[in-house]
């Protein structure tokens, strides 16, 4: 398959973000819960439920087996949940594999792994919405919700992803989280929330915060009480310190990974245009995406993928399409599960892509190793005045030619992170 499309020259650039992190991850879990008034939640004796999500979360081994020898030192005997919805193809095994696949074994976080789909209704929302927890969880002692705050992909609301939602959506598994997507998020999961608070079901939140390039950045402990109030401070936090392509308008992204561990949706819709979900102004602007590969860490599940205009056979033949039926029927977003027009290898699926971009001018390209990556980018001749006018933007390497294989494959690969 040919087409008689001209490739650009590309030169590798770097976005330069805050570097500000934490250093030793472990000892500001311990700090977090021990220096907080939240610590009192934590009863001795209690068999605590310390929750797991599907994310990306940067040390999230190391998070969790600071929480579990913490909670240990305040007296009280945590086990780990998988608190994921329907990810995992909402099975217990898949959840299981899931955690296994970020790292997260009994042997390296001290605490054995307890897995069910079984969901105990803990109670109603004023509209009559049920709110459903993790049986494990509902019938411990109590639950430590230990998750990230940051933007959520499918809509904008004070409160997003954060604690409330791993209580009401990650820990009501496959039914709560269809019960919650279908109700509407923005508005059920803060209700959702107060709910399974007001049960006496929750002793404790751990909350997350990174930075752009994906680092731990900030840890609190909550208070139950204070979850609410939590979730909108580091949000707002947590906007401030999104990564983003430093470009408005492109006429053709390619995008190098997709996948659970970088965005809930494969690839975030707040870095390529939140537009695609939700309507509205085109801002930004990128005309044509290219998807290229589903990170392993995905296990199949290629959401996100519907999003793109064109996509490599190589990443449809990983499709595992019960575990992103699961997915995206739970969400009730089956847009971002619809498979696009697959080319044999990356050249073709980029050549087809500057094709249909209604380029007018020299074209406007950048690939990204993903919509959670974004230190490094190649990016086209055309967009190198943009670069050398950006004091955030440098030139590592000059312009040449874009790489491929014998087989039309795309180099040099982003590594997977």
């Amino acid at each position: 398959m040919v087409f008689d499309v001209d490739l650009p020259r590309v030169a590798r650039i770097r976005q330069r973000f805050p570097a500000e992190h934490i250093t030793d991850v472990r000892a500001a879990v311990r700090e977090a819960i021990l220096g907080s008034d939240a610590r009192v939640c934590v009863r001795p004796g209690a068999r605590l439920a310390l929750t797991a999500g599907s994310r990306g979360i940067t040390q999230i081994p190391e998070i969790l087996a600071a929480c579990v020898a913490t909670l240990r030192e305040l007296g009280a005997e945590p086990f780990i949940v998988p608190a994921m919805g329907s990810h995992g193809g909402a099975t217990a095994e898949g959840q299981r594999e899931v955690l296994e696949g970020y790292g997260i074994t009994e042997e390296r976080t001290g605490a054995p792994i307890r897995a069910t789909m079984e969901v105990v209704e803990v109670g109603r929302t004023p509209l009559g919405v049920p709110v459903y927890m993790d049986r494990n969880a509902f019938e411990a002692d109590g639950v430590v919700v230990c998750g990230r705050v940051k933007a959520h992909t499918a809509f904008k609301a004070p409160i997003e992803s954060g604690l409330c939602k791993m209580l009401a959506v990650g820990l009501g598994k496959q039914r709560g989280a269809e019960t919650m997507h279908n109700a509407g998020l923005a508005t059920t999961i803060p209700e959702a929330a107060r709910v399974s608070i007001a049960a006496g079901k929750v002793s404790l939140g751990l909350a997350i915060v990174e930075n752009a390039a994906d680092e731990p950045f900030h840890v609190r402990a909550v208070a139950p009480e204070q979850f609410h109030a939590a979730d909108e401070e580091l949000l707002r936090l947590s906007n401030g310190l999104l990564p983003r392509i430093p470009f408005e308008q492109l006429d053709v992204l390619v995008v190098d990974w997709i996948g659970k561990n970088i965005s809930g949706s494969g690839m975030d819709p707040n870095v390529i245009g939140m537009w695609r979900r939700l309507g509205g102004e085109r801002k930004p602007d990128y005309r044509r995406i290219v998807v290229r590969d589903v990170t392993p860490e995905s296990h199949g599940n290629a959401l996100g993928v519907g999003w793109a205009d064109f996509t490599t056979r190589r990443l449809v033949e990983q499709i595992d399409y019960q575990a992103m039926l699961m997915n995206s029927v739970t969400a009730n977003a089956p847009d971002v599960a619809r498979v696009p027009l697959a080319l044999p290898a990356d050249r073709e699926a980029i050549q087809v892509a500057i094709k249909t971009s209604a380029a007018t001018g020299p074209v406007r390209l950048a690939r990204v190793h993903s919509t959670l990556r974004l230190e490094e980018l190649y990016v086209s001749e055309a967009l190198l005045d943009e670069v050398r006018a950006n004091p955030q933007l440098e030139v590592l390497e000059d312009p040449a030619p874009l790489a491929f294989d014998g087989s039309g494959g795309l180099g040099p690969q982003f590594v997977v992170k």
